[in-house]
């Protein structure tokens, strides 16, 4: 009789589950939404891009806790300063970070789940809401220094109020939804990239599709809005 020489097999060590990146990957548990869960990956994008501007924020305290005239943008804090001139810096650093965080999280979460593009991953959705928001009022060009604080501060109240005009918020949700799910030239071609950048650069590069095509919506006056509650 020949002996079995034939090590046994090494028991497989289970993978420790990624709950970090799970959490960052499925936006907090938005992504086990059942249904339509890049839907409201997105909706968590249009949040995030409220909450990252500062000046959107300084008005919404003002709605709740200051009960100011109108929507309360002649508050004492604007008067005189040109802050607003770097109000975007919050919200191109809450961008980028979201980004990288978004491109490490889908990417350690597809790899546990054995998965390319696993549909509980959402955060590429709201990296792409965000940048589609954020992009549609970026100033052209690179400033050249401080803007003076009338006008610095006439960009901030613009930027915040387009980020809490409900016209703004829904174009720039359905051009988004669009692009996303229609996939042109070259969306598909960057599906294939490697890992949580082939995750993200499709929804990337929607964003910028439908933050062009929302520019031009403010640029003809489209969605116009009054400051005001009437």
């Amino acid at each position: 009789m020949t002996p079995n020489t034939d090590a046994p097999a090494a028991p497989q060590t289970p993978r420790q589950k990624p709950r970090l990146a799970l959490a960052i990957a499925t936006a907090f548990g938005v992504g086990y939404i059942p249904k339509a869960p890049g839907t409201f990956g997105s909706m968590v994008g249009i949040a995030v891009a409220i909450l990252t501007h500062p000046v959107s924020l300084i008005v919404i305290i003002g709605l709740i806790f200051l009960h100011g005239s109108g929507l309360g943008i002649d508050m004492p804090m604007f008067r005189g300063h040109t802050a607003p001139a770097l109000l975007l810096i919050p919200s191109l650093v809450a961008l980028v970070t979201v980004g990288f965080l978004g491109v490490w999280s889908s990417s350690s979460t597809a790899t546990y789940a054995g998965l390319k593009d696993p549909q509980h991953v959402v955060v590429d959705e709201v990296s792409g809401m965000h940048l589609t928001l954020v992009l549609a009022i970026m100033p052209v060009g690179l400033p050249t220094g401080l803007p003076p604080a009338d006008e610095a501060t006439v960009f901030g109240l613009y930027s915040a109020f387009s980020l809490l005009n409900w016209k703004y918020l829904l174009l720039g949700f359905i051009l988004f939804r669009v692009f996303d799910i229609w996939k042109p030239w070259p969306i598909r071609r960057l599906e294939k990239l490697p890992g949580g950048w082939g995750i993200m650069a499709d929804d990337w590069m929607a964003g910028v599709y439908a933050a062009i095509l929302l520019r031009v919506a403010l640029h003809f006056g489209l969605l116009t809005f009054h400051i005001g509650l009437v």
